[in-house]
Protein backbone atom coordinates (compact mmCIF):
# COMPACT_ATOMS: atom_id res chain seq x y z
CA UNK A 1 0.00 0.00 0.00
CA UNK A 2 2.40 2.62 0.87
CA UNK A 3 4.76 1.38 -2.20
CA UNK A 4 1.65 2.49 -4.47
CA UNK A 5 1.26 5.91 -2.55
CA UNK A 6 4.79 6.57 -3.44
CA UNK A 7 4.03 5.78 -6.96
CA UNK A 8 1.27 7.98 -7.26
CA UNK A 9 3.53 10.64 -5.87
CA UNK A 10 6.23 10.26 -8.17
CA UNK A 11 3.15 10.36 -11.00
CA UNK A 12 2.24 13.73 -9.89
CA UNK A 13 5.23 14.99 -9.37
CA UNK A 14 6.24 14.27 -13.06
CA UNK A 15 2.69 15.81 -14.39
CA UNK A 16 2.87 19.30 -12.67
CA UNK A 17 6.67 19.33 -13.58
CA UNK A 18 7.29 22.11 -15.71
CA UNK A 19 8.80 22.21 -19.77
CA UNK A 20 10.48 24.38 -21.49
CA UNK A 21 10.78 23.27 -25.26
CA UNK A 22 11.64 26.94 -26.02
CA UNK A 23 15.63 26.43 -26.74
CA UNK A 24 16.22 29.96 -27.00
CA UNK A 25 15.12 30.88 -23.46
CA UNK A 26 17.65 28.38 -21.83
CA UNK A 27 20.27 30.18 -20.06
CA UNK A 28 23.37 28.28 -20.58
CA UNK A 29 26.51 28.70 -18.11
CA UNK A 30 29.46 30.18 -19.42
CA UNK A 31 30.92 26.35 -18.88
CA UNK A 32 28.36 24.52 -21.16
CA UNK A 33 28.73 27.19 -23.89
CA UNK A 34 32.73 26.53 -24.27
CA UNK A 35 31.93 22.98 -24.08
CA UNK A 36 29.06 22.78 -26.51
CA UNK A 37 31.61 24.94 -28.75
CA UNK A 38 34.53 22.85 -28.49
CA UNK A 39 32.50 20.24 -29.86
CA UNK A 40 31.09 22.12 -32.64
CA UNK A 41 34.30 23.29 -33.46
CA UNK A 42 35.89 19.60 -33.71
CA UNK A 43 32.65 18.91 -36.00
CA UNK A 44 33.33 21.71 -38.13
CA UNK A 45 37.19 21.16 -38.38
CA UNK A 46 36.71 17.55 -39.49
CA UNK A 47 34.25 18.17 -42.07
CA UNK A 48 36.45 20.80 -43.62
CA UNK A 49 39.79 18.67 -43.31
CA UNK A 50 39.35 17.01 -47.09
CA UNK A 51 38.83 20.11 -48.57
CA UNK A 52 41.80 21.82 -46.74
CA UNK A 53 43.77 18.57 -47.97
CA UNK A 54 42.64 19.01 -51.20
CA UNK A 55 44.35 22.40 -51.63
CA UNK A 56 47.30 21.41 -50.46
CA UNK A 57 47.52 18.44 -53.07
CA UNK A 58 46.77 20.97 -55.42
CA UNK A 59 48.87 23.78 -54.44
CA UNK A 60 51.92 21.02 -54.26
CA UNK A 61 51.28 19.45 -57.84
CA UNK A 62 52.87 22.36 -60.36
CA UNK A 63 52.94 25.99 -60.23
CA UNK A 64 49.61 26.66 -61.98
CA UNK A 65 47.80 24.90 -59.85
CA UNK A 66 49.56 26.78 -56.86
CA UNK A 67 48.68 30.14 -58.63
CA UNK A 68 45.25 28.93 -58.87
CA UNK A 69 44.43 28.22 -55.26
CA UNK A 70 46.19 31.06 -54.45
CA UNK A 71 43.61 33.05 -56.16
CA UNK A 72 40.84 31.54 -54.84
CA UNK A 73 42.27 32.12 -51.69
CA UNK A 74 43.04 35.68 -52.40
CA UNK A 75 38.35 36.10 -52.31
CA UNK A 76 37.05 37.98 -49.68
CA UNK A 77 34.46 35.44 -49.01
CA UNK A 78 36.89 33.00 -48.38
CA UNK A 79 38.98 34.95 -46.38
CA UNK A 80 35.79 35.57 -44.11
CA UNK A 81 35.72 31.65 -44.26
CA UNK A 82 39.01 31.17 -43.48
CA UNK A 83 39.12 33.52 -40.29
CA UNK A 84 35.48 31.58 -39.24
CA UNK A 85 38.00 28.22 -39.16
CA UNK A 86 40.82 30.01 -37.64
CA UNK A 87 38.31 30.70 -35.07
CA UNK A 88 37.23 27.08 -34.89
CA UNK A 89 40.92 26.12 -34.25
CA UNK A 90 41.87 28.51 -31.74
CA UNK A 91 38.67 27.97 -29.99
CA UNK A 92 38.77 23.80 -30.19
CA UNK A 93 42.64 24.26 -29.62
CA UNK A 94 42.28 26.42 -26.17
CA UNK A 95 39.34 24.65 -24.80
CA UNK A 96 41.35 21.29 -25.37
CA UNK A 97 44.28 21.80 -23.23
CA UNK A 98 41.24 23.60 -20.34
CA UNK A 99 39.31 19.74 -20.67
CA UNK A 100 42.95 18.41 -20.53
CA UNK A 101 43.57 20.11 -17.32
CA UNK A 102 40.55 19.58 -15.99
CA UNK A 103 40.65 15.59 -16.58
CA UNK A 104 43.90 15.65 -14.27
CA UNK A 105 41.83 17.83 -11.77
CA UNK A 106 43.54 21.16 -12.19
CA UNK A 107 40.92 24.09 -12.36
CA UNK A 108 38.04 21.51 -11.12
CA UNK A 109 36.25 23.67 -8.65
CA UNK A 110 33.26 26.04 -10.26
CA UNK A 111 34.97 29.04 -9.53
CA UNK A 112 38.12 28.08 -11.30
CA UNK A 113 35.77 26.51 -14.45
CA UNK A 114 33.68 29.94 -14.93
CA UNK A 115 37.07 31.96 -14.64
CA UNK A 116 38.99 29.82 -17.47
CA UNK A 117 35.40 29.39 -19.95
CA UNK A 118 36.63 33.36 -20.03
CA UNK A 119 40.43 32.84 -20.53
CA UNK A 120 39.23 30.24 -23.43
CA UNK A 121 36.78 32.96 -25.48
CA UNK A 122 39.02 35.61 -24.33
CA UNK A 123 42.18 33.97 -26.36
CA UNK A 124 40.11 32.89 -28.91
CA UNK A 125 38.93 36.39 -30.05
CA UNK A 126 42.72 37.70 -29.46
CA UNK A 127 43.78 34.79 -31.81
CA UNK A 128 41.18 35.40 -33.87
CA UNK A 129 41.95 38.78 -34.58
CA UNK A 130 45.66 38.44 -34.99
CA UNK A 131 44.58 35.86 -38.04
CA UNK A 132 42.45 38.65 -39.77
CA UNK A 133 44.92 40.93 -39.20
CA UNK A 134 47.56 38.64 -41.24
CA UNK A 135 44.80 37.95 -43.69
CA UNK A 136 43.67 41.72 -44.34
CA UNK A 137 47.34 43.87 -44.93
Amino acid sequence: MQNNQLQNSRNARKKTRPKNLNLFTIRLPINAVVSILHRASGCVLFLVLPLLLLSLQLSLGSAEHYAMVVSVLDSPFIKIILLGLAWAFCHHFFAGIRHLAMDVHWMATLMKARCTSKVVLALDMLATCLVAVKLWP
